[in-house]
């Protein structure tokens, strides 16, 4: 499966990583990582938004920018194979036909299936981190893998497992680390740089306290929801991003299996970040629903033409069928 990377190149002298358009640390260090690793190639970097403040521990997070390569002799897309999640991209019609017209390569690392209705290739392999399968591609083909890279994708993996704690990693994830270790990444000093950038202003805390007291809670506390309306994200989400604040928060409340943080938009669209506890792996499911996807216990989904009340109204609906179904399949 690792060689279609080694085919997608053949023959090329640029190549444009795309992220979707809700960059996250793995999809982040996924690319950066992309652009140390090919560095007998032009790479460069691309997302349809500014990469949020939150992720500006990266070092090198300045090198992604939202300028389009139509030139480009292919394009790698990380960290996704759903439509929906390239949207703003395809709502270009000058990229969207770029895309569907030049060879294109994805690699991900989600259930989800692959619905990209434009040709591509695809390396696509379920594990904790879409930088995992990076790793293993550049090891497979033997590909040098430079301090840069591997702190790139030890951030990467660390960002998507929650710091390694998240139950998708594998004692496979482990023997990556220890060899990005090998190559010159420091875990302690990347989370180190972590804490002391993600550090919050006294403005955020008390932010935080608001959603905290915002949240509403249902189906005797299982369910945990709370709005995150567009005025909010104008004003804070450039300097912390309130899933960030107050999801893990959520679903530490004893009895709590799933959380949601829903932010909504003024031309109607609603976003929902997913997280789930131990016992109730379906957060997959819960966004796949609303035509989203990602994990069992970490997804998303983005919805038009609806309202907060209207999303809960669902969740409250399919969440008890969707737990009574996980239990008859354990």
């Amino acid at each position: 499966m690792y060689d279609k990377f080694a085919e997608f190149l053949k023959g090329k002298k640029s190549i444009q990583v795309i992220q979707a358009e809700n960059p996250d640390g793995d999809s982040l260090g996924s690319a950066i990582a992309l652009d140390y690793l090919l560095d007998d190639l032009e790479v460069s970097l691309y997302c349809p938004i500014d990469i949020p403040k939150y992720l500006h521990y990266f070092p090198d997070w300045s090198r992604v920018t939202s300028e389009f390569d139509y030139r480009a002799d292919g394009y790698i897309i990380v960290d996704t194979a759903a439509m929906v999640l390239l949207s703003k991209l395809l709502d270009d019609t000058a990229i969207k036909n770029r895309l569907y017209s030049a060879p294109v390569l994805v690699i991900d690392h989600h259930e989800t299936a692959d619905d990209l209705d434009f040709k591509h290739e695809s390396i696509i392999e379920i594990r904790p981190a879409a930088a995992e399968v990076i790793f293993e591609i550049a090891k497979a083909c033997d590909m040098e893998i430079s301090k840069p890279a591997a702190e790139a994708l030890m951030q990467g993996i660390m960002s998507d497992t929650l710091g390694l704690t998240g139950v998708a990693v594998t004692a496979r994830t482990f023997e990556v680390m220890a060899e990005l270790t090998r190559s010159g990444a420091n875990i302690g000093e990347l989370e180190e740089n972590r804490r002391e950038f993600m550090k919050k202003s006294q403005r955020i805390f008390e932010y935080k306290a608001r959603l905290i007291e915002r949240t509403e809670f249902h189906l005797d506390g299982e369910l945990a929801t709370v709005l995150i309306p567009w005025e909010d994200i104008e004003e804070f989400s450039d300097e912390y991003n309130p899933n960030v604040l107050i999801l893990e928060e959520l679903r530490m409340v004893e009895g709590v299996k799933v959380a949601v943080a829903i932010k909504t938009y003024p031309d109607g669209k609603v976003t929902g970040k997913i997280r789930c506890s131990g016992d109730a792996s379906i957060a997959d499911k819960i966004a796949g629903y609303f035509g989203g996807g990602g994990h069992p216990y970490a997804a998303g989904f983005r919805t038009y033409d609806t309202s907060y009340e209207e999303v809960v109204k669902d969740l409250v609906k399919i969440m008890p069928e969707l737990l009574a179904e996980r239990e008859q399949d354990a």
